[in-house]
């Protein structure tokens, strides 16, 4: 089958396209401004990708099937093209996951608010490193896994992360109810989403549906913690297994320890000590996430005795890109670019931060980009997470011009909310204005060791780039 791509160079969407090439079709597809590292990673598969959107060049390549990616929609014209002409069958995303891929495998599908990505990447490492070939498909830039999706062994599980956003402007319904979990890992569920979801009761009926998918002889493994998640009630209709900090969970996470270095914890499975973890990844909610992991991974491996499963190699695993990454660091200044764009994420990384940098000052750097974060509605929750900072500068609002005044979120009222808690806090009308500042105040360094972590899931119109660059010109060993 040859199988066209629209918007081929999305990370889900180019890691999906590798994927049925790796089953044995045809695949090519178009996007606006193709470059680098997904249109060479592409290339080297044999996918053509070709620059734009052009109604009559997908006429003349005749696909047997269009594959629609979820940030698209109508006015888009190779789209309103299919409609009007109906030549052509289209299909979403997660559906085409579903039929070329997830029908037949006992999947491991990653939900929940936050953690996804990294508890995909440590569910796909911790397997690969016990000696099978589960396949996956990671909705990040990971390390570990080298990359971002794999075929793997049709009898080895896969692992998928589930996103609870909508599969497409046709299918209103959430990726992951196209999965077919076997497996349910259920990370944490804290309102977000509020173009797609109405409040949190909506959001919660989601996870419900997903949830129904689960065979009574699979598992939801669940953050036990977690009070949202107690909410959604037994699920008599298949095994649930519980991990946290709390002494009802089945796996507990106990002793951990945070320090310049790492952090060490210690798992215990229903009493009995399973392992001790020291690795390099900041913050309890790290430390839940590789629990999480190795819960469904052991389990996908050995439904009776999770505990199989060996996690030394976690002392080797490499953080996902974005994800707390060093940009740049010299004895006085540590850049740090976070994929953070939920006042919990927010939160919880900055917390982590001071245990990792002790005696810094913490600059944090946030740019209100989602659907969400660029409106009002969670606006307490972030001016609440970054007073956490000793300083905050708050970007332009990303497609503000497009939310009336009484929608968009208030910079200039968080920034002075801030400042009568203390923190040295600026708002700016634009990110180049943003990055002036910055790079004036930091070159040369201060005296004092300063952290600087920027927080965005976009391109933060590239001024973390340049300031990365600006300060360390040399680029960090990868």
């Amino acid at each position: 089958m040859r199988i066209y791509f629209m918007g081929i160079c999305g990370t889900a969407m180019g890691n999906a396209a590798l994927l049925a090439r790796a089953t044995g079709h045809e695949v090519l597809g178009s996007d606006r401004g193709v470059y680098p590292p997904m249109s060479t990673v592409l290339a080297a598969a044999g996918i053509t990708v070709h620059e734009g959107y052009d109604p009559a060049r997908l006429e003349k390549l005749a696909p047997d099937l269009v594959v629609i990616g979820n940030a698209l929609s109508r006015g888009h014209p190779e789209i309103e093209w299919l409609l009007d002409t109906r030549t052509l069958p289209f299909t979403s995303l997660p559906a085409l996951l579903h039929e070329l891929v997830l029908r037949t495998r006992r999947n491991l599908v990653v939900a929940g608010t936050h953690g996804k990505t990294t508890t995909t990447a440590l569910a796909a490492f911790l397997l690969r490193e016990n000696g099978r070939d589960p396949g996956f498909l990671i909705g990040g830039v990971p390390q570990d896994p080298p990359t971002g999706s794999h075929l793997g062994a049709a009898a080895d599980p896969f692992v998928i992360e589930g996103d609870e956003y909508d599969s497409a402007f046709f299918d209103k319904r959430s990726k992951f109810i196209h999965y077919a979990p076997h497996i349910a890992v259920l990370n944490n569920l804290e309102f977000d989403h509020a173009d797609i979801f109405r409040d949190l009761e909506d959001y919660k009926r989601t996870f419900v549906h997903f949830t129904r998918l689960v065979p009574h002889n699979g598992f939801v493994v669940m953050n036990g913690d977690d009070t949202n998640l107690r909410a959604l009630g037994p699920l008599p209709w298949t095994r649930v297994v519980r991990v946290g900090t709390g002494e009802t969970n089945d796996l507990r996470i106990t002793d951990f320890a945070e320090d310049a270095a790492g952090a060490a914890f210690k798992l215990q499975w229903r009493g009995a000590p399973w392992s001790e973890v020291r690795w390099s990844l900041s913050g309890i909610y790290n430390a839940r996430n590789a629990a999480m992991a190795a819960c469904a991974a052991g389990l996908a491996l050995n439904p009776g005795h999770p505990t199989a499963l060996r996690l030394d190699a976690l002392a080797r695993f490499r953080a996902v890109r974005r994800r707390q990454e060093v940009r740049a660091q010299t004895p006085a200044l540590t850049v740090i670019e976070d994929f953070g764009h939920h006042p919990t994420a927010l939160a919880e990384t900055l917390g982590a931060l001071r245990a990792r940098y002790p005696g810094a000052r913490l600059a944090a750097v946030f740019e209100p980009r989602s659907n969400t974060a660029r409106t009002r509605i969670l606006q307490n929750g972030f001016a609440r997470a970054l007073a956490q900072a000793d300083e905050v500068y708050l970007g332009a609002v990303s497609r503000g011009g497009l939310l009336t005044e009484d929608e968009r979120f208030d910079a200039e009222a968080v920034a002075q909310q801030l400042e009568t808690q203390g923190v040295d806090a600026h708002w700016f009308s634009s990110n180049q204005a943003l990055c002036d500042r910055l790079m004036g105040e930091t070159l040369p360094p201060p005296d004092t060791p300063r952290v600087v972590v920027f927080f965005s899931n976009g391109s933060f119109d590239g001024i973390i780039d340049r300031y990365a660059a600006a300060v360390q010109p040399s680029p960090l060993p990868a």
